[in-house]
């Protein structure tokens, strides 16, 4: 094999290494989420502040931010022209706040007003809940617990979720007739599987858990860098890999994403979330954004990343012509 991996057989680990916003379920991975975007982060989140004060001359009505990856930031550009358009409020987007612990003490800390996140949060130990993986009842979770503990209004879904994919190329899928996860389980035992480190040594969402749901173990396993999964299913190294599901490569690489159908994933639908303090002080916002509510399929969320992504277009260009395009601004 020449891509200077190496296999490794399955043993559950203790590693937990957060990527964005996926589930850690347990008391202890939401204390590790407080700690690793502590002071730093902050720190960071007060100097992008000063400096957003300083080239307005004085701080904006409402400050939306966004994460490091694209979605968010098309997403923030979106609230930021239907916003400015709908009402009188001069708005500011603060891109690049880390992974979405960040921007959660964020809007916390009231330094922040509104921002995408993902249902999936709930999971993060901010406030009791009742396990489960049902979509609707996640989302429910996540309205009412927000508010409760935290006075944020969290709006209906987008229309997309971006969440874990067990992803093949698109030419395996068509000859094999791949549609769901459990399709791959006869083959799966000379199947060559890459996959993110952390998420293959986690044992209550990792593989672990994987194998006892799905009855699936692949031949061999091989441990990479999230960013390379992507490239090594492309170029057949592998012949599956966990992907995530709005990432703009699966388009860039021709790659089919398979369908969750024991729904081991909890859901990661993408929402609108804002201070209700603000809402009240501004309540134009929210019907300012209420149009692109349960219209972003995830098909459309791929393509706008891969707008950004592949072709090399600014996240506001994307934006703007997405809305135009759809009617929303002139």
């Amino acid at each position: 094999m020449s891509m200077g991996l190496k296999a490794t057989r399955n043993h559950p680990g203790s590693a937990d290494k957060e990527h964005l916003r996926r589930n850690n379920g347990p008391a202890a991975a939401g204390k590790r989420l407080k700690l690793r975007f502590g002071l730093s982060a902050l720190s960071l989140l007060a100097a992008l502040l000063l400096v957003v004060s300083a080239g307005c001359g004085s701080r904006p009505d409402l400050i939306i931010g966004a994460q490091t990856f694209t979605e968010t930031k098309i997403l923030a550009e979106m609230y930021k022209t239907l916003i400015e358009q709908k009402t009188d409020l001069e708005v500011k987007v603060i891109p690049d706040l880390a992974a979405s612990p960040l921007v959660f003490s964020a809007l916390d800390r009231g330094d922040i007003h509104l921002a995408t996140l993902y249902s999936g949060e709930i999971f993060n130990n901010h406030f009791p809940i009742e396990q489960t993986k049902e979509r609707a009842a996640v989302l429910r979770q996540a309205q009412e617990g927000f508010e409760q503990y935290y006075g944020f209004d969290w709006m209906d879904p987008l229309g997309f979720e971006n969440t874990y994919a067990f992803t093949v190329r698109e030419q395996l899928a068509q000859e094999k007739g791949y549609k769901t996860i459990s399709d791959i389980k006869p083959d799966a035992a000379s199947m060559r599987f890459g996959v993110d480190t952390s998420w293959l040594e986690r044992i209550n969402d990792g593989y672990p858990a994987f194998q006892k749901e799905y009855g699936i173990t692949f031949a061999k396993a091989y441990p990479m860098e999230p960013s390379l999964v992507y490239s090594a299913v492309q170029n057949d190294q592998v012949d599956i890999v966990l992907a995530y599901s709005t990432d703009a490569r699966l388009k860039a690489f021709k790659l089919k994403t398979l369908e969750d159908d024991r729904q081991f994933f909890p859901p990661y639908d993408a929402s609108p979330v804002m201070r209700k303090e603000m809402q009240e002080r501004f309540p134009g916002v929210k019907e300012a954004i209420q149009p692109l509510i349960g219209t972003i399929d995830i098909e459309t969320m791929v393509n706008l990343n891969y707008q950004v992504d592949i072709e090399k277009k600014s996240e506001r260009e994307v934006a703007l012509h997405y809305l135009k395009e759809r009617g929303l601004i002139r």
